[in-house]
């Protein structure tokens, strides 16, 4: 007898008990709960041939762009590769060749040509998904989804999930409604699903509704804080909020707290990437944040020379900076230089986007802000395309402002707090930065 997934799609070399894990896994990555790794892995121990257990657990190692994920994940593949498999599984284990080959935009081409065909395929919408989000692409981020919704009935398994991925790419192309009801509605089926909780936390971040924010985030709180591996992020957008009403000790509180943005604790990617931000933040705004720099960037220093993702490396280098650790600044910079000679899209991406960025970074903590200001000027406009969503790209924005405002050069930061304002009318924070513009020279 054949198993299927809870969508109807085959999966070879699976019996009964390896398909019900490989189902359990399923939805644990689905909503960000659990370990969905130990689960794969007792499939993969039951039916050493069932593909799509290796393929399920190869993206869990590459979606998190953690450069430690890259050897199980080629074990994973190679395992996979051994087995038999029909059309659609090896088309995904195509898309993971890709991944592992450093071709993000092919491997997420693959999985969208995998979705036409087969629309209840959650495993290569999801997949597709986060790769969309790592390739910055935010139309396909929306468009992926919304190719398949035909194909889903409210009481199918995992509908949750599309709802809150399309949440996602209507909230990343500024389909703000859309987006809070998609988000809404999945969260209503799903109470416990993490990225439905974090694309309505985008959407509320994006129109600056911080007094909402913090109410929503607060509302059922243990369904997206406690065993969750996306709880860390959705800490950070309620940090957020609260760093946006000039709130700054609630933001620290979040950051130093254990079970929160857990600073300087975590050595996960995603959950660094989130401390970095955080800090460089309140840095901008002049809050000291003391010796929090230092158990940071301990944590990023064996990824100083990775060079595998230029939205990791821009992170990387906050925290050293932060820290005064300019051998590892200098690590990152040279990791970056050999990663432009190599394949794969980091070496465009890094080129277009990741040097100019890391390298301003580096001179605003140097006190250079002139030199930040200029490098950061020609890339903004295409800063999408190493990854992130607006809302965590819009650091550059701000860096530019502090720049600029810290260079003396009052036109250039009026006008850019002037396109902010535009955005955010009612921002506290926009207000603030538009206040102290009065306090530098007129002709500076």
């Amino acid at each position: 007898m054949i198993q299927k997934d809870e969508q109807g799609n085959p999966l070879s070399g699976a019996d009964g008990e390896a398909a019900a894990a490989y189902t359990t896994a399923q939805r644990q990555f689905s909503c960000y709960v659990g370990d969905p790794v130990a689960t794969i892995d007792a499939a993969i121990a039951r039916r050493p041939d069932f593909v799509m257990a290796h393929a399920l657990k190869a993206y869990l190692m590459l979606l998190g762009a953690e450069p430690a994920g890259f050897a199980p994940a080629r074990e994973c593949y190679a395992a996979a590769r051994r087995a038999a498999a029909d059309d659609r599984e090896r088309g995904h284990l195509d898309a993971i060749g890709h991944f592992l080959d450093g071709n993000l935009a092919q491997a997420g081409r693959t999985l969208e040509d995998i979705a036409i065909q087969h629309p209840n395929d959650l495993l290569a919408l999801q997949a597709g998904h986060l790769t969309d989000f790592l390739n910055g692409d935010s139309r396909m981020l929306r468009d992926r989804i919304a190719r398949a919704l035909p194909s889903w009935r409210p009481d199918m398994p995992g509908y949750h999930a599309v709802l809150g991925m399309h949440a996602f790419g209507l909230e990343e192309t500024a389909l703000y409604a859309r987006a809070e009801a998609a988000g809404r509605r999945a969260l209503e089926i799903e109470p416990r699903d993490g990225w439905a909780k974090h694309a309505v936390a985008h959407v509320i971040e994006m129109q600056c509704r911080p007094a909402d924010g913090i109410r929503f985030m607060n509302e059922n709180l243990a369904d997206w804080a406690e065993d969750s591996f996306l709880s860390v992020h959705n800490w950070w957008h309620l940090a957020l909020y609260h760093l946006e009403i000039g709130d700054i000790d609630t933001a620290l509180a979040f950051y130093d707290h254990p079970d929160r943005i857990k600073g300087g604790r975590s050595p996960v990617i995603f959950d660094m990437l989130d401390a970095s931000a955080m800090l460089w933040r309140l840095t901008l705004r002049g809050v000291d944040v003391g010796d929090r720099w230092q158990p940071l960037a301990e944590a990023w220093a064996p990824y100083a020379r990775s060079g595998l993702f230029a939205f990791n490396d821009a992170h990387a280098v906050m925290a050293f900076a932060g820290a005064g650790r300019a051998d590892l600044v200098e690590a990152v910079l040279a990791a970056q230089e050999d990663a432009m000679r190599g394949a794969g899209d980091n070496a465009r991406i890094t080129a277009d986007v990741g040097r100019p960025v890391a390298l301003a970074l580096a001179a605003f903590a140097d006190g250079d802000h002139r030199a930040a200001l200029d490098l950061l000027r020609p890339v903004r406009h295409i800063a999408n395309r190493f990854g992130g969503s607006h809302a965590q790209r819009d650091l550059i924005d701000l860096t530019m402002i502090e720049a600029a405002t810290r260079a003396g050069d009052r036109a250039t930061a009026a006008a850019l707090v002037a396109e902010r304002a535009d955005l955010r009318p009612a921002s506290p924070l926009t207000r603030m930065l538009r206040d102290r513009l009065e306090a530098l020279p007129a002709a500076a």
